[in-house]
């Protein structure tokens, strides 16, 4: 019970912290942080949680490097449902005390169901300029959450460097945000997506399915890769 409260609340900050600076902080005028403020907190709510929570859960906050984990060998299977379910309800309240705070507005209209609305997660649409399709971002996802979990398993392997994991894993996800907001708004988590999407209507729900397929299928590739470069009994 101890790891899934852990990983309930590693993946509210996550949603409160990252999905929160892109709603409330990223456009505001002359003083808004913008794409980059955002890659940066994203970042910073892993690193900042990895190194609370991460000696009792692991800190895996993202059902994606559960699974990823558990297809290189480092996670029992036994706790892989669990861990998902205190993920995804943990990015559900992270969301739900987010749209909070933007109803709280005088002139508050709901969060829309727009593309991008609310931090949503998003594939063929305009939102930055160009318009990315399905393959594009079923590509963009599947690759970032497969190097995503090529520096969890390497920056946490018994074999790395002391102490710099949680560094070096917060930095690979501000990278990562960094490449691919403009193509799907980056989500790498299928926790992340489903709790923004929750509060949005049909669009962004009726593309869900991507930002669960995509970061498991580069989970479980990056899992067998890693296992086979290093296996933990080196």
């Amino acid at each position: 019970m101890k790891k899934l409260l852990a990983e309930f609340i590693g993946t509210f900050w996550l949603v409160l912290g990252g999905c929160g600076s892109a709603v409330l902080a990223a456009g505001v005028e002359n003083v808004g942080i913008g794409l980059v403020g955002v890659s940066l907190a994203f970042g910073l709510t892993v690193l900042t949680g990895a190194y609370a929570l991460g000696h009792i859960s692991g800190g895996h906050f993202n059902p994606a490097v559960s699974i990823g984990l558990w297809a290189g060998g480092r996670f029992d299977k036994k706790d892989l449902l669990s861990y998902i379910g205190a993920q995804v309800l943990g990015g559900a309240l992270g969301a739900a005390v987010l749209y909070l705070i933007v109803s709280s507005a005088a002139d508050f209209s709901g969060v829309g169901s727009n593309p991008g609305a609310f931090a949503t997660n998003f594939y063929d649409a305009n939102v930055y300029g160009v318009n990315f399709g399905m393959v594009g971002a079923l590509i963009t996802e599947i690759v970032m959450t497969f190097m995503f979990l090529i520096v969890i398993l390497g920056a946490t392997h018994k074999n790395a460097s002391p102490g710099f994991g949680g560094m070096a894993i917060g930095l690979a996800l501000t990278l990562i945000h960094l490449i691919s907001i403009p193509v799907t708004n980056t989500s790498v988590n299928p926790a992340r997506s489903t709790a923004v999407a929750l509060f949005t209507g049909t669009h962004a729900m009726g593309q869900l399915w991507l930002f669960w397929v995509a970061p498991i299928v580069g989970a479980v590739l990056a899992g067998l890769a890693y296992k086979f470069m290093a296996p933990n009994r080196d």
